[in-house]
């Protein structure tokens, strides 16, 4: 057995160096052992801080375990074991070695107990995850990437800035509890926003996401946001201002959502809808808000995965992932296509699917807490994500016209990690208590009650029906070739835009400014010229033959200056 004092992320860079030494059997074999021997010794690892000493007069704790820090510890495991699983046809060793880190880093970031160690593994997250987009090797795959990992390391430069102010205000680095309290909390809730992806800080997902390798999406859609989730609920409980934060995340991806055309850009703004749900839950802040809030990202690492694995399958298989190309393929690829139903029931809260014991959690303490119009929102947003992920993206994907594809279902090892994502999302379902005896907190919660049933199936019902008659009517918006811009407009479009107004007028006043002083050195030669004899005279006393010459010289340079700078 392991000492206990080993952090969960040592395995997985000890088994990330090994994977870049060796191929074939031997290096999936390795890779799939780690996330199997690390999540069996968490298991038996008892609660409480496992490693720590000191540092620059400051206590760390690299290594805290708790039932916060291990539900999110136990998915992540999970998420690396089915994901790895998926990607043993690759034989591209940058993948597979940058997965392996970006898995360990995750595990690395939620056990982490002061806020230093905390910035070390959430820029690793960063640097090990962008690999994943690189390795598509398009250059859409490049620009996107490079964007990711600038906003990614932005976000740590303003989480190391706020843990500095932290340590000064309160003599510590220890991560729990922080607050909106002084200028530190406010850094740090900036900084875990912009990995949670919050309203006009969340573009990196919808266009990194999508352009990662097959394999790279699924361990993307795992780890980073869920690290952010994880981080607010630990530091943020009870901050109402997420309350409408999350709202506001659940909603508006569903109107981009559903005009999209990338089916995986559509499950990346759902991603966005689902995080919203838990931010919802952590600023609500009861013990029935927080249980639903991790419960719901600890299912939603699974069943988005599973989405993701799907439309992965898809593109793996066919070359193509737009709406417009698709159609038809449940013929020949039957196994998917009820996988990916599988994923669109859980994601969209059907009973008997993990997604409704985990969602109607954080519905139901937004009543109990008197949030009526954030649970109005949060009911719109179940039947818009029932929209665009249960129907949408099945329907286009394998329903919907016959687009003539005839591609058959996917190498096994990627139906095999399908299918194990699958029946979790079952079994979660029918057996919700296995899951909650994880939670941080014992609320008694039954989701079974004829309440939550019966007020769930009516609004999928009801959802349903509105999908079938805008479909009939021809309302609902057909599935384009087109790039649609969300905020990006704002620095895609608008700020072009107003530099390139704003500097045309700089330029048109510096042109104004250089003519009218060579305007004026103009007439100060023919001055000069006009006096030479005086002004000869006058300066030849001390410098008989060369200051002319000189203030001559002074002067054209000045007048070429102002004629070539441009």
């Amino acid at each position: 057995m392991w000492m206990i004092e080993i952090p969960p992320f040592i395995p997985f860079f000890i088994g990330a160096l090994i994977a870049a030494f060796t191929r074939g059997v031997l290096r999936n074999t390795l890779m799939i052992i780690v996330p199997i021997v690390s999540g069996l010794h968490l298991w038996m690892v008892p609660e409480g801080i496992h490693l720590q000493f000191a540092f620059l007069d400051y206590q760390l704790s690299p290594y805290r375990v708790d039932k916060l820090s291990l539900m999110f510890g136990y998915v992540f495991h999970i998420a690396a074991f089915i994901a790895i699983i998926y990607s043993l046809h690759v034989k591209d060793t940058v993948q597979q070695v940058s997965a392996m880190l970006y898995a360990g880093s995750g595990l690395g970031a939620v056990f982490a107990g002061d806020l230093l160690t905390l910035f070390v593994f959430w820029e690793l997250l960063a640097f090990t995850s962008v690999f994943l987009i690189w390795a598509r090797r398009t250059p859409q795959s490049y620009v996107a990437g490079m964007r990711y990992l600038i906003i990614q390391v932005l976000s740590g430069v303003i989480l190391l800035v706020g843990a500095l102010f932290y340590a000064v205000e309160n003599g510590t680095l220890d991560f729990g509890y922080i607050g909106l309290n002084g200028i530190a909390g406010w850094l740090i809730f900036i900084a875990f926003g912009i990995k949670c992806a919050f309203p006009i800080a969340h573009n990196w997902l919808t266009d990194a996401y999508p352009e990662a390798t097959v394999t790279g999406t699924v361990f993307l859609s795992a780890f980073t946001t869920k690290v952010a989730v994880y981080a607010l609920a630990r530091s943020y409980p009870g901050t109402e201002l997420l309350v409408y934060i999350g709202a506001a995340m659940t909603c508006f991806p569903i109107f981009f959502a559903v005009i999209e055309n990338d089916l995986r850009r559509v499950l990346a703004y759902s991603l966005i809808n689902q995080v919203g749900f838990m931010v919802v839950g952590i600023g609500i802040g009861t013990a029935l808000a927080i249980n639903g809030a991790v419960s719901h990202a600890f299912n939603d690492v699974i069943f988005k995965g599973l989405l993701f694995m799907s439309m992965g399958a898809v593109l793996h298989m066919t070359g193509k992932i737009n709406g417009s190309d698709l159609g038809g393929l449940y013929k020949t690829m039957p196994k998917t296509t009820i996988l990916c139903i599988v994923g669109a029931a859980s994601i969209s809260a059907f009973p008997l699917f993990s997604g409704f014991v985990s969602k109607s959690m954080v519905m139901s303490a937004a009543l109990e807490e008197g949030y009526d119009w954030i649970w109005l929102m949060l009911l719109f947003a179940s039947a818009g994500v029932f929209h665009h992920a249960g129907i949408k993206i099945p329907y286009f994907a394998f329903f919907a016209h016959d687009s003539g594809l005839r591609a058959s279902d996917p190498p096994k090892n990627m139906l095999f990690a399908m299918t194990i994502a699958a029946c979790l999302c079952i079994a979660i379902g029918i057996y919700p208590s296995a899951l909650y005896s994880l939670l941080p907190y014992d609320t008694g919660y039954n989701p079974y009650d004829a309440t939550h049933v019966l007020a769930q199936t009516q609004l999928l019902f009801f959802s349903a029906l509105a999908f079938v008659w805008l479909n009939l009517k021809g309302m609902y918006p057909p599935e384009l070739r087109s790039t649609n811009l969300d905020f990006d407009w704002i620095y895609r479009r608008a700020m072009p835009l107003v530099f390139q107004n704003m500097f045309s007028v700089i330029w048109k006043v510096d042109r104004m400014v250089r003519d009218m002083i060579k305007e004026k050195l103009s007439h100060s030669f023919a001055y000069l010229a006009s006096k030479n004899n005086r002004l000869s005279g006058l300066l030849s006393r001390n410098h008989p033959s060369g200051s002319m010459a000189m203030w001559i010289a002074v002067m054209l340079g000045i007048y070429l200056l102002l004629s070539f700078v441009k």
